[in-house]
This record gives structure tokens, sequence and C-alpha cells, in this order.
């Protein structure tokens, strides 16, 4: 039994890879007509991938998921809201300031903004402006996912809170400084991070479940696009701030 669910859930993965190996079979082979360099390495990570992405799946499945409903029903269940709120915006801030992604981007953005003498290049104020960067980013998100809660609780449409965020958007593009502009809208992705997306898909899931007349598709949803709508306007709004 364990055997046929790992075999099944090895085969779910290969799936999902299939058609990314299948692009790059057919640019090598067919367009650059040359085969794939070191095809050992390459095929042993690749092996290390599917694993990996086995695990990972498993991992949600058996851990993120049934956590952030849990917390969401009991937070519920406690009656108190400012300590669901509380919830909502650590686990957006926390996620988000500790991701990767992010971290890497901030960083490319400092030391572009100081070769462009668009701040100073020593290296304290290029980690206080990708810190600042970081810092905003993770802020943004934690509002947002907060602002998600509270629209699941109020049971308020999603497409006007998206509608009105993306006009913000469009007029805080008029005034912001175009050296902020592509960060902005980057900011937005790389937010949605493979711990952030999870625990917070399943504390929409669980909230709107508990709460009466809520439903887990129509309301429990949505709290990403949030997580990717704030992060634009509050990184102009920080360009805004450092650039003048």
């Amino acid at each position: 039994m364990i055997t046929s669910i790992i075999l099944k859930k090895l085969r779910d993965a290969f799936t999902d890879l299939l058609p990314i190996i299948l692009v790059i079979a057919f640019f090598q082979i067919v367009v650059l007509k040359q085969p794939l360099p070191q095809m050992g390495e390459v095929l042993f990570g690749a092996l290390l991938v599917v694993a990996g992405l086995t695990l990972f799946v498993q991992g949600l499945e058996m851990g993120l998921f049934p956590i952030g409903e849990a917390i969401a029903h009991a937070l519920a269940r406690k009656g108190s809201l400012f300590w669901l709120l509380c919830f909502a915006f650590a686990l957006g801030f926390s996620t988000t300031v500790a991701e990767p992604a992010l971290i890497a981007v901030a960083w490319e953005a400092a030391e572009i903004a100081g070769q462009g003498g668009l701040i100073d290049p020593s290296k304290d104020s290029l980690n206080q402006y990708a810190f600042g960067l970081r810092l905003t980013v993770a802020f943004s998100v934690g509002l947002a996912i907060l602002i998600g809660v509270i629209r699941i609780i109020r049971g308020w449409p999603i497409h006007y809170l998206i509608i009105g965020g993306y006009i913000v958007v469009m007029l805080m593009t008029i005034v912001a400084p175009k050296e902020i502009l592509g960060i902005a809208y980057d900011a937005g992705g790389v937010t949605t991070s493979t711990i952030t997306v999870p625990l917070v898909a399943a504390l929409g899931v669980g909230l709107a479940s508990t709460i009466h007349g809520r439903s887990p598709l129509l309301d429990g949803f949505g709290l990403i696009a949030f997580a990717s709508l704030l992060p634009m306007i509050f990184v102009m709004g920080y360009g805004l701030i450092i650039f003048g």
C-alpha cells in the first residue's frame, strides 16, 4: 500500500513536470540540434526535482494546509477579531520578509540604484535601501492578508476591492518615479512564495468554512490576489519617499 502511494505521488509529480521536460527537449533537439551538456548530471537533477516536488506536495497536504485551516477554525471559534487580524497580518509579514526571492530582488534593485546614482553606492546605503524595500513589501502583504480576512468576515465582493486596487495602481503609476515602477510590478510576483501561498490559502478556506453564511469556494479564495496587489502600491509609495 505504501509503495503504491509513493509511486502514485512520483508519477503525479513527473506528470506535472512533463511539459517543461518536453519543451526543453524540443528546443535542444529540434532547434539547437545538439545533445544536452552533462547529460548524467541533468538526468540526476531531474530525478531530484521530481522527488523534491513529491515531498513538497505531500508536506503541504500533511502539514501546512491542515495547520492553516486548524488555526483559522480555532481563532474563529475563539471569537476574538483582534487576534484573528493579528495572526493574518503576522502571517503575511513574517512569511514575506524572509522570502528568498524578495531578498534577491531587493538587493539587485539596491545595486542597480547605486550604480545609477540614485542612492549612495556605499554598502550601508545599499543594505538600508534593500532592507527598507523588503519591509515595505512585507508590511503590504501583511496588510493585504488582514484586509482579505475582513472581506471574508464581512462578505464584501472581491471584484470591487480588486478593481479599486488596480485603479490605485494605475494612478500611482502616473505619479511614481519611473525608476521604481518595474521593481513595484515585480514585487507583486515575488510575494507568492511556496510557503505563503499554501498557508494563506488554507487560512482563507478554513475561515470561510467556519463562518456561517460564507462559502469556502466563493469567499475562501482571493487572499493571494491582495498579496500580489498591495505590494505594487506600497513599493511605488516607497519610491516616492526615497527618490522624491
